[in-house]
């Protein structure tokens, strides 16, 4: 039987143990199984129940404090996600095997990780060698993405991590529940986001002719292969929250009853559940 597992990334703050603990309730009140993996050595506290976390492996401040490391918080992160690298056997017998194994991983916010170290690509690999289908869900702060210039970093953050780990991955923003109804209306466009249209709002701001030839060249290439696409995540919305779910679960291809999918048909299924959310919270 094959088991099925979403990476959960994004910056620090961007809501990934908010978007965690958001489905593991929604999926208790389906009657589904789903459970938390801690991997943020870093982690405080967090309002769901986890069924592995890697303090008990190896904590950011023990490193921080040993005399003979004195690293910082980054470092000393680095450090812990190395560690955890080369004791996966750990997470092994944490996880153990049982049928229908979906896990959420929630991991750290560096984006280093995702970038120049080979952490939590060997980290994709070792799940796939125990069956996992894994799937990357990449989180932004719809907040902060309001600007194109802040979205265009967004989506470079996102395109890093799906070029990285070489897996399917679904972008999300998030905190939609925080924004006004205006902002919301606003925020639609960046969700299926017309880059030329980006490349006008940036070049008009920058003065220097290399960088808007820069940004011109980067909003080209994301338009042109449609690479970076985000679907809204409204954690007090069970409507919200199901459409992401379902677009996860066809890309994992989770559950014995769910039919196959082109991918052409379950980008038309995407642009139809996301037109609908919209549309239901204009009506409102």
């Amino acid at each position: 039987m094959p088991r099925y597992a979403q990476l959960v990334m994004g910056p620090a703050g961007s809501g990934k143990s908010t978007y965690c603990s958001a489905v593991v309730q929604h999926c208790e009140a389906l009657g589904r199984a789903v459970q938390v993996v801690n991997l943020d050595p870093a982690a405080e506290l967090f309002s769901y129940p986890v069924l592995a976390d890697i303090r008990e492996l190896i904590e950011v401040e023990d490193v921080m404090e040993d005399e003979s490391l004195r690293f910082g918080p980054n470092g000393g992160l680095v450090f812990c996600m190395e560690y955890f690298a080369n004791n996966f056997s750990w997470l092994e017998e944490s996880l153990g095997h049982v049928e229908d194994d979906y896990l959420l991983f929630d991991c750290p916010g560096q984006i280093e990780l995702y970038t120049h170290l080979p952490v939590m690509k060997q980290l994709v690999e070792q799940l796939q060698q125990w069956e996992f289908r894994v799937c990357g869900v990449f989180l932004v702060d719809s907040q902060f993405m309001v600007e194109s210039f802040k979205f265009i970093s967004g989506i470079l953050a996102a395109l890093s991590a799906m070029i990285s780990l070489e897996i399917p991955q679904i972008n999300i923003m998030t905190k939609m529940d925080l924004l006004s109804k205006k902002a919301k209306k606003e925020i639609e466009k960046y969700l299926d986001p017309d880059m030329y249209s980006m490349i006008e709002d940036s070049t008009s701001i920058l003065k220097s002719k290399r960088f808007q030839k820069l940004t011109q060249s980067i909003c080209g290439l994301i338009d042109d292969y449609g690479m970076v696409r985000f679907l809204p995540f409204d954690r007090s919305d069970e409507e919200s929250i199901n459409i992401v779910l379902q677009h996860i679960d066809f890309t994992i291809q989770y559950g014995e009853d769910l039919e196959f999918k082109e991918p052409k048909e379950c980008e038309e299924d995407k642009s139809a559940l996301v037109d609908e959310y919209f549309q239901d919270r204009v009506d409102e």
